[in-house]
């Protein structure tokens, strides 16, 4: 799935609480491609290399963002970060990093095994599911769909909510 769409599930799902809840599960949301993806992206850009618009070729990729990939979209690393956390008593942290391990759940059904498919069991299996890729009108448009309805929905609570303090105030 693209980058944003997981940033804004992380943050509706995990973060409707305040402003600072929302950009934390957003960036968890996002975070599996940002630490694989988004350092080579980076790199191009700093080294003012070609961009790749659209499916990089895979000659292009460099190693280390398959490891990067692995690590980041499998629930194992996920499991042993939940739980350190966990540990340390930081639950409702905890709950804000929900999104990484909802991206995982989220790309097992929409990432073909022709590019990049996600390994949610590395290292300890590598089980890949093929799926439709996410860019395939019959993913892409359902996925804008929804989430402009959770938006929806999540908008006029808030302004629901509001209204209701609003006349207890009075």
């Amino acid at each position: 799935m693209d980058i944003l769409s997981h940033g804004l599930y992380g943050g509706v799902a995990f973060g409707r609480n305040s402003r600072r809840n929302y950009l934390t599960a957003f960036f968890f949301g996002i975070g599996p491609d940002l630490f694989s993806f988004g350092i080579f992206f980076a790199s191009r850009i700093l080294s003012f290399g070609q961009i790749p618009i659209g499916r990089p070729d895979a000659s292009v990729i460099p190693s280390y963002v398959h490891q990067l990939y692995d690590f980041t979209h499998s629930f194992v690393p996920y499991a042993i970060f939940f739980a350190i956390l966990w540990i340390m008593g930081k639950r409702s942290f905890a709950y804000l990093t929900l999104g990484w391990p909802f991206h995982i759940l989220v790309d097992m059904p929409v990432h073909s095994l022709e590019f990049f498919p996600t390994p949610f069991l590395w290292p300890i299996s590598d089980i890949r599911i093929d799926g439709i890729p996410w860019n395939d009108p019959r993913i892409f448009i359902p996925n804008i769909i929804f989430i402009i309805v959770l938006y929806s929905i999540w908008y006029y609570q808030n302004k629901k909510r509001k209204t209701s303090i609003e006349r207890i105030m009075r």
